[in-house]
């Protein structure tokens, strides 16, 4: 599904998200920026997960300006962290709000874009680190506060290269394969529980990672991470609550 498939007609409003409490990682910057303040436009109250302090600042002072829920700021590196920084954070989650409704994992590193046996070691463990390692964590400690929501959603990022591999984009290639198997696995998992579990293929969108990857390409002919906004709502609205284990992509041929 795509948001635009003939299927996909859903529009946000300012309730849609209304209390819900939504764990944005990578929130400082490009689509995990966009997204949640979109999320707290409509109502959600964030936790804004990031590695500096001062972006995730900007976000918080532009969702407060909007008339949006205070939100909370936990500035905290992914390569770094452990599970006990993860089920610190869940306690602290738990006892401020009492549940968590939703979980956006949007950070995620590019690495060098090489031939396979140009790999470094120590890249590839860094990219599978944040990229794979600190969701399993995250999840791992999120569970049981997601598990006290009536309806939580938990909304991976994927990419074209997670579902067919693309020469020389190896180590990131890997990883996103590696996503989407964790999904399935959690979605098939939690099939008879009010948890479910998808990823979103964002695609060519204007952000830092694409023009890393594809810096002769003019971004000015690229969706905005604003526009490809209704399929991250969706996921985490209640309407979607029959949508577990899919791969939605936000722009078709992407």
């Amino acid at each position: 599904m795509t948001a635009n498939h003939p299927h996909f007609s859903f529009e946000s409003h300012e309730k849609s998200l209304e209390n819900k409490v939504i764990l944005v990682t990578g929130a400082g910057d490009g689509i995990g920026k966009e997204a949640a303040i979109k999320y707290a436009k409509c109502g959600a109250r964030v936790i804004l997960l990031g590695k500096t302090t001062e972006k995730l600042e900007h976000v918080y002072d532009n969702i407060l300006e909007l008339g949006g829920k205070q939100p909370s700021i936990v500035p905290l590196d992914l390569s770094g962290a452990t599970l006990s920084h993860y089920e610190g954070l869940a306690d602290t989650i738990a006892s401020e709000y009492g549940r968590l409704d939703g979980i956006l994992f949007n950070a995620s590193i590019l690495g060098n874009l090489c031939p396979f046996g140009q790999i470094k070691e120590s890249e590839f463990d860094e990219v599978i680190q944040v990229n794979v390692k600190s969701q399993f964590l995250i999840v791992k400690a999120m569970l049981p506060i997601l598990k006290m929501s009536p309806a939580a959603s938990v909304v991976f990022t994927s990419s074209s290269v997670g579902s067919k591999g693309r020469a020389f984009w190896s180590t990131y290639s890997v990883s996103k394969f590696a996503t989407e198997g964790m999904m399935q696995t959690l979605a098939d998992e939690y099939k008879n529980s009010h948890i479910r579990f998808n990823s979103i293929n964002p695609g060519a969108t204007r952000t830092n990672m694409r023009a890393k990857a594809f810096p002769a390409e003019d971004p000015s002919e690229l969706k905005t991470p604003s526009q490809i906004m209704p399929t991250y709502v969706y996921l985490m609205d209640d309407v979607s609550r029959g949508i577990n284990g899919q791969l939605l992509h936000c722009q078709a041929g992407n």
